[in-house]
């Protein structure tokens, strides 16, 4: 909640609930009136934990404190540019606002608004933590007929079931590779669409040798074919 607002700041103020963010928005350059992507041009990605200005306004006694991720969000009070806070719709109960920042929309966006899953589709997802319960939450609604969470705590079982989830895989249970288990659960066809919400780049070689792809790329190396036609079928 904002407890004052500077002068200039003509959006927001005292009183609003609003979400702080680490990628900034100003709302008028070319990358934010697109519609595309979030990576403003006056607001560029910063980790320095300080904002845009240069300084922190934060500090214990004289020594200063960073603000991680230009948020700040580890502290109870914090100064942050207004173009790092998004207002939230009152309307929105703040209980189902808490999904909207950050982990569980990046999830749902890339499943809902980036790739179209379609029904009766099968979804692999590494990772059953905010990204993952999103990318979990957007393939069930769009319909998909398996969706497996990949995780190595058991305790995300029940909360991937809870969004959708059909199937669970703890990696740890088994000598196989990820995407062997992944095939044993599809009848050996692998999945159609594969999430790596994990960050781990081993994992991404998991992911396409889990999906279809996978297997269509196999086929078409064990005969003579075309570059053309190797490329059709990545594609």
């Amino acid at each position: 909640m904002i407890e004052s607002a500077g002068e200039g700041v003509t959006n927001l103020k005292e009183g609003d609930i609003v979400m702080p963010l680490y990628l900034g928005e100003c709302g008028e350059c070319l990358n934010c009136k697109s519609g595309k992507t979030n990576l403003c041009h006056k607001y560029p990605i910063n980790f320095t934990g300080l904002m845009p200005d240069g300084t922190s306004r934060m500090h214990i006694g004289h020594q200063k404190i960073y603000h991680h991720f230009s948020c700040g969000t580890w502290s109870e009070y914090v100064v942050i540019d207004a173009g790092f806070a998004f207002k939230v719709d009152p309307r929105v109960s703040l209980p189902h606002a808490s999904f909207l920042c950050c982990g569980f929309t990046r999830g749902y966006g890339s499943a809902w608004r980036e790739i179209t899953t379609e029904k009766g589709s099968t979804v692999a997802v590494i990772g059953v933590g905010a990204v993952g319960l999103g990318v979990i939450e957007a393939a069930r609604m769009q319909g998909a007929s398996k969706i497996i969470g990949i995780d190595i705590n058991d305790l995300k079982r029940k909360k991937g079931e809870a969004f959708g989830m059909t199937e669970f895989i703890n990696p740890k249970e088994s000598d196989k590779p990820v995407s062997e288990l992944i095939k044993d659960v599809t009848g050996g066809l692998g999945v159609d669409y594969y999430y790596e919400c994990t960050g781990v780049p081993a994992l991404l070689n998991e992911a396409i040798e889990g999906s279809k792809v996978e297997i269509q790329l196999d086929e078409l190396l064990t005969h003579e074919v075309s570059l053309d036609e190797i490329n059709k079928a990545w594609e």
